[in-house]
């Protein structure tokens, strides 16, 4: 019941998912990031592959060994669908025999779009080219018009009704964590967010990094 894309940024470094799901609450138990590495874990969700992902890429491990440790410690993987990218942008990605119908993934460079209960398996492709087509648009931007894009080629079977926007660089807290818990048209109301939070976005980092001068509101 959910559709996403994962990217990590060759430019800046940073890593980021856009994710859209008929279930309420998607993005809190379904798109992991760090400045260090994400992880997906949607379909069956099991929200215990994020945190333990995420500590294994900090401790170095590459995404393929990543991912074969958490499918070998969740129960029952042939129900989850799983994503992860490391520090040098490797994508590893699994889709269970068991994954609702249809199911499908694909992948770019340093990005990966994954699905369920697809209207049919073209969305994540037509995901990855609308992310892939501008990479000079900061990655949030690029994230965004990737998940649109699922939407536009059909989506999922149901009516979407929760989507996020998460993207982490640097430090230890998202630079960008935006959510859309439920909502008729989620999407555009997380348009609508990362439209109003993007050319403010710069001056709440360099509040963290130098608060003596940075722009106030």
């Amino acid at each position: 019941m959910t559709y996403s894309i994962a990217a990590r940024c060759p430019q800046t470094g940073a890593f980021g998912i856009a994710i859209t799901s008929s279930s309420i609450c998607v993005a809190s138990r379904c798109a992991w990031v760090s400045p260090l590495g994400l992880v997906t874990t949607q379909n069956v969700t099991d929200p215990a592959l994020g945190p333990a992902g995420l500590a294994l890429l900090r401790q170095g491990v590459g995404a393929g060994g990543v991912l074969a440790t958490l499918l070998a410690g969740t129960p029952q993987p042939a129900f989850r669908q799983a994503s992860v990218i490391d520090r040098y942008g490797q994508v590893a990605w699994h889709s269970g025999a068991e994954a609702l119908p249809i199911a499908a993934a694909a992948e770019g460079p340093g990005c990966i779009a994954l699905g369920n209960l697809l209207t049919h398996d073209g969305v994540p492709a037509a995901m990855r080219d609308a992310f892939l087509a501008d990479p000079a648009l900061p990655l949030a931007e690029r994230l965004l018009r990737g998940l649109e894009a699922g939407l536009e080629a059909g989506g999922e079977t149901g009516d979407e009704h929760a989507a996020g926007l998460h993207v982490a660089r640097t430090y230890d807290w998202p630079v960008v964590d935006l959510r859309v818990d439920w909502d008729e048209a989620p999407i555009a109301a997380l348009r609508t967010l990362w439209d109003r939070y993007a050319p403010e976005q710069a001056a709440f980092e360099s509040r963290a990094r130098s608060p003596a001068t940075a722009p106030s509101f």
